[in-house]
């Protein structure tokens, strides 16, 4: 018999993986050879283990091992496994479903879709020959902080947000037994998209920068004539701050927590509207995710310094774009069924990256760009040259990646810190998996690193290395289980050598410090 010690009790009991509604009942394990016995209230069963709170605190049970007695009992043969998914209603609606459809064909299940009102969907998947139920997805369309709450109070087991959690919700989740929520296997990136700024047609404005973006947003600036455009009031349209999209994108924007927009903001309950009410206002401009921006115009994000940025696909997965917006899962510390272990596996495999992008968002899986695709790159080094920066330099670098590839699996880390940020942490166990499996065999893997252009070019030099070495190490202490003697790892740097973005602004210089990753 295995006997797996759960790492924390929760702070709530509720209602957990139903199994004929006999749960939170009380049961009397026994292993086969009577030489253990353990008895308390069953608070869950995967369809494997038992999840039992005991008088020595909450035990996860290997129901092989042992057998069951006591009215909490499950039937182990009508067990059918709950998943209770809640969150933003942009991954519940459309890239959540259409995940679930295409595991359940691909595993040869039938999926049932039930639509009990406008804020719960429900999925129930069943074998496609014999009809016998297997699972029951609920897809509870709520908003990311009611989410949170839901997952705190044990009324949810699966966080979907278009944000990262708060320090706030951080913290209580600890304070509530349930660990770090943001520690490895407890968060992923789902699927990406990206924020982008809309005016109408009528708009004569092409480009705007990411401060003055910023200054319309947070009510510091108001007035067109600065663009040289026309003399009008702006009017900012952005998604509802109280339904969870609108204070994600605010946040995402001004890059802090708990932010009030405009005064003279109008809102919108859905993205599609915001987009319509844009496109028919010479004088408003929008923040919309970028799969909505209907017939409106998409202005390009610029510096002063002439560089821009576009949210293309690739510009999005390689998070080169700094309005790019992960969407989440967060995940509790307890053992998930079976099933939902195979549905969150497979959400990461090359047929669900298809079924991501046909979905209209952005997904992860690694693409390999020559460096003659990269010619905007290279003309920004060749500006960016000067007398830290030399040509020979340039030139030593250009050579070097001439016989490369770049993977679109970038790494940057958070402001001020050396932690990566959310996106990066789950590229690590992406990467880390890939290496697992053998993708790369036979290969060599370089992690460059690149820096702003603050400071002396040696200092920065130096520092890009050492980011570079950080990111290796930790895909590499992820990748338990891959063969090293197949491939070759190795570290580079090229400091400030290749800019993305402006320098004169935090947003450019934070685009700027990031780990690549070539092949050879």
């Amino acid at each position: 018999m295995k006997l797996l010690l759960h790492a924390a009790a929760f702070a709530f009991a509720a209602l957990f993986f139903s199994t004929n509604m006999l749960l939170a009942q009380d049961v009397f394990l026994t292993s086969r050879d009577k030489s253990v016995e353990i008895d308390g209230t069953l608070l869950g069963f995967d369809g494997q283990f038992y999840r039992v709170q005991t008088e020595y605190g909450e035990l996860t049970i290997d129901g092989s091992g042992v057998d069951c007695s006591g009215p909490g009992c499950p039937n182990l043969a009508s067990y059918v496994a709950e998943l209770v998914f809640s969150g933003a209603p942009e991954i519940g609606k459309a890239l959540l479903p259409a995940l679930i459809e295409s595991f359940s064909y691909e595993n040869n299940y039938k999926a049932e879709k039930s639509q009990i009102a406008d804020e719960r969907i429900t999925y129930t998947l069943s074998e496609r020959i014999s009809g016998d139920k297997l699972a029951i997805f609920h897809l509870n369309l709520t908003t990311s902080g009611e989410a949170f709450a839901d997952l705190l109070a044990d009324q949810a087991d699966i966080v979907m947000s278009l944000r990262e959690i708060s320090k706030a919700e951080r913290k209580l989740a600890r304070e509530a037994g349930m660990g770090d929520l943001t520690a490895k296997g407890r968060a992923r990136v789902l699927a990406l998209d990206a924020l982008v700024a809309i005016v109408s047609s009528q708009n004569p404005l092409n480009e705007i920068s990411l401060p003055a973006l910023s200054q319309i947003f947070s009510g510091e600036l108001n007035d067109w004539s600065r663009f040289g455009t026309h003399k009008a009031e702006i009017t900012p349209y952005l998604r509802e701050t109280d339904a969870g999209p609108g204070q994600a994108a605010l946040q995402r924007l001004l890059r802090r927590e708990n932010v009030e927009p405009a005064k003279q903001t109008r809102f919108a309950t859905q993205d599609f509207d915001l987009s319509m009410r844009v496109s028919s206002d010479p004088f408003g401009i929008g923040l919309v995710s970028r799969a909505s921006t209907s017939d409106a115009k998409t202005l390009t994000l610029t510096g002063s310094c002439g560089r821009s940025l576009r949210a293309t696909r690739r510009n999005i997965k390689t998070e080169d774009y700094p309005l790019t917006a992960p969407m989440f899962l967060y995940l509790p510390a307890r053992r998930l069924p079976k099933i939902a272990r195979e549905f969150l596996a497979y959400t990461r495999s090359p047929a669900a990256q298809i079924v991501i992008r046909r979905a209209g968002f952005v997904d992860q899986a690694p693409e390999e760009i020559s460096i003659d695709s990269q010619g905007d790159r290279i003309a920004n080094a060749v500006r960016a040259t000067g007398e830290e920066l030399s040509l020979e330099t340039l030139r030593t670098m250009v050579t070097t990646l001439s016989s490369m590839k770049r993977l679109t699996t970038s790494f940057r880390f958070e402001t001020g810190s050396i932690r990566l940020d959310a996106q990066s942490r789950s590229n690590v166990e992406q990467l880390a998996r890939a290496l697992e499996a053998g993708i790369y065999d036979g290969r060599e893997l370089v992690f460059i690193g690149f820096s702003d252009g603050q400071g002396a070019a040696n200092a920065n030099l130096e520092i890009s290395r050492r980011r570079a070495a950080v990111v290796k190490n930790a895909v590499v202490k992820s990748a338990e289980t891959a063969d090293f003697t197949q491939l070759t790892v190795g570290v580079d740097a090229y400091g400030e050598a290749l800019p993305m973005a402006c320098d004169d602004t935090e947003w450019g210089r934070q685009v700027n410090r990031r780990v690549e990753v070539w092949l050879r």
